[in-house]
C-alpha cells in the first residue's frame, strides 16, 4: 500500500508514517514546515517528504490520502484530493483499521499527563516482556522512538481528545476502541474547538461507549468532571486512583511531599503493594506512575514487576526534561501549556530546588493560549515561581501584561527573543532552577540560554 500523508511532520503524523513504513508500506508526505528533527526522522525511515501543498501531488496517486487534522478546506492539496474522487481518510482511522485492529489496545486520555503516562505504560509492558506497540505524543527516552509497532498483543495509544479531521469533528480517541483505557484528569483546553467543558465531556463518554464490558476503565478518583463523565452512561468496570487518602478510591500513593514525590509507596485498598523510587518530580507524575501500573495490571503485570519498571523509567524528552547545567545554573524544557499543568510543574521544581530559587520562563502558544482562553488563570499558576518571564509572540493578540499584573514585579513580559535571553541571563544566579515552558519550540531559546550563561561563565 501507498500511503500519502498530508500534514506528516506532526508528531501524531510522524508516527503513523513510522507505523506504516515498519508494516512494510510505502509512505510519502508533504508539510509546510520541513525541518529537523522530524525531517531527519522520516528521511532515516525513507520517507520522501515534499514542502508544501502543491495539488499536483494528487499525480502521485497513492492507494490512500491520510490527511492531518491540521489541514482545512481551501488548501489547494486538499482541494485536489476531493476533486480528483481518489479514497481519503483520517491518521485515526488509519491507525485503527491498520493497526489497532484485533490488538489489546490501552489508550490514554486526559487534559494533562497523556504522554508521560503513555510512555510509562509502555514501559511497563516491556519491562514485562510484551513487547508492546505504541505511538505517543513524544519522545519517551527509554525507547528514543515516539511509535513502534511492536511484536506483541498490546499496543498503547495516547489518546486525544483533539478533533480527527476537518470531515470528522470527533475526538480522536473515539476511534481507537481500547480495552484498557486510562482517563487522567478533565479541564477546558482546545477552546478553538470546544467550547467548554461539557463539550469535552460529550467527547469523552463517546469514548466510553467503546469500551467493552470485560475492559477497563481506570479513573482519577478525585476528578469531579470525570465522574459526571461516567454519570451518563458506564457499562465497564471502573478502578479509581487517587494521590489524598481521603479519596474513595481502589488504589492510593502515599509520598512525602517535601521529597517531591520522588519516592511513593502503592497501596490497593488496605495492602501495600510496593515502594516506587525514581527521577520524576512532583504529585502529578506520581499519579501518573499510579495510573499506568493499574492499567498495566489489567493486562496482566504483576505488581512487583510494574513496580520495578516504574522504579527504572528514565523520563521522556520535554517532559521537564533537564537541558543542562552552567554556572550552577539550571535549565529544564517543559510542555506545559494550560494553567493546571503549570502550576503542577513548578510545585515539582519547588520542591527540588530546596532554597533555590524557581525562574519561570514562559510561551502562550497553544492554540487556546493564543486565544486567552485562560489568561484569567495564568497569574495563579506561576505563583510557584521566583520570577517569571513572558514571551508575548506576535500570535497572541491579549494583553499579556494586563493579565499578568496580579504577580506584581516579580514578571517581566517580553516581545524579542533576543531581549528575553539577555534578561534571562542577566536575572541567573547559581542555585537558580530555570524552567522553559512551550508547547512548540520556543523559538530554539534553551540553547540561547545554554549558550549565553557559558560565555557569561567563560568571561
Amino acid at each position: 500500500m501507498h500511503l500519502h500523508i498530508i500534514g506528516i511532520c506532526g508528531t501524531f503524523m510522524g508516527g503513523i508514517a513510522a507505523l506504516a513504513r515498519a508494516a512494510g508500506h510505502r509512505v510519502t508526505g508533504s508539510d509546510r514546515n520541513v525541518y529537523p528533527p522530524m525531517s531527519t526522522q522520516l528521511a532515516a525511515l525513507g520517507v520522501d517528504v515534499i514542502e508544501g501543498y502543491d495539488p499536483e501531488q494528487v499525480k502521485l496517486e497513492p492507494d490512500v490520502f491520510v490527511i492531518g487534522n491540521v489541514m482545512s478546506r481551501g488548501n489547494p492539496l486538499v482541494e485536489a484530493v476531493l476533486e480528483s474522487g481518489r479514497p481519503y481518510e483520517s491518521g485515526p482511522e488509519w491507525l485503527a483499521r491498520n493497526v489497532l485492529m484485533g490488538r489489546w489496545v490501552l489508550a490514554v486520555a486526559g487534559t494533562h499527563g497523556k504522554t508521560t503516562t503513555s510512555s510509562l505504560l509502555t514501559s511497563i509492558l516491556e519491562h514485562a516482556g510484551l513487547e508492546p506497540g505504541f505511538l505517543v505524543g513524544g519522545v519517551p527516552l527509554d525507547f528514543d522512538v515516539s511509535a513502534r509497532l511492536g511484536s506483541g498483543r498490546h499496543f498503547v495509544v495516547e489518546a486525544d481528545e483533539y478533533d480527527t479531521a476537518f470531515f470528522d469533528k470527533r475526538a480522536k480517541f473515539v476511534h481507537y476502541r481500547p480495552r484498557t483505557a486510562i482517563l487522567n484528569n478533565l479541564e477546558h483546553d482546545h477552546a478553538d474547538i470546544y467550547p467548554d467543558v461539557a463539550s469535552i465531556q460529550r467527547q469523552f463518554h463517546l469514548l466510553l461507549r467503546t469500551v467493552p464490558g470485560n475492559g477497563r476503565l481506570v479513573v482519577n478518583g478525585a476528578d469531579r468532571n470525570l465522574a459526571e463523565v461516567l454519570g451518563m452512561g458506564c457499562w465497564t468496570p471502573v478502578e479509581r486512583f487517587a494521590s489524598d487518602a481521603a479519596v474513595a478510591a481502589d488504589w492510593h500513593l502515599v509520598a512525602d511531599p517535601a521529597a517531591a514525590y520522588a519516592k511513593f509507596s502503592v497501596h490497593r485498598g488496605e495492602r501495600h503493594v510496593g515502594d516506587v523510587g525514581w527521577g520524576l518530580l512532583g504529585r502529578h507524575n506520581a499519579e501518573n506512575g499510579l495510573a499506568a501500573l493499574v492499567a498495566a495490571h489489567h493486562a496482566g503485570v504483576d505488581e512487583a514487576a510494574a513496580i520495578e519498571a516504574l522504579s527504572r523509567f528514565r523520563g521522556v524528552r520535554r517532559r521537564l526534561e533537564l537541558r543542562g547545567t552552567v554556572d550552577g545554573v539550571v535549565v529544564y524544557d517543559d510542555f506545559a501549556h494550560h494553567p493546571t499543568a503549570v502550576a503542577s510543574t513548578l510545585e515539582g521544581v519547588r520542591l527540588k530546588a530546596g532554597e533555590g530559587r524557581v525562574i519561570a520562563v514562559l510561551e502562550p502558544r497553544s492554540n487556546t493560549m493564543k486565544l486567552g482562553t485562560h489568561k484569567t488563570a495564568l497569574a495563579d499558576s506561576l505563583r510557584g515561581a521566583d520570577r517569571v518571564f513572558v514571551y508575548k509572540s506576535p500570535e497572541v493578540k491579549w494583553d499579556v501584561g494586563e493579565a499578568m499584573a496580579p504577580l506584581g514585579g516579580l514578571v517581566v513580559v517580553h516581545e524579542d527573543l533576543a531581549r528575553l535571553t539577555q534578561a534571562i541571563v542577566a536575572e541567573s544566579r547559581p542555585g537558580d532552577h530555570l524552567v522553559l515552558m512551550s508547547n512548540g519550540s520556543f523559538g530554539g531559546l534553551h540553547e540561547r540560554l545554554l549558550e549565553s550563561l557559558k560565555a557569561r561563565a567563560a568571561a
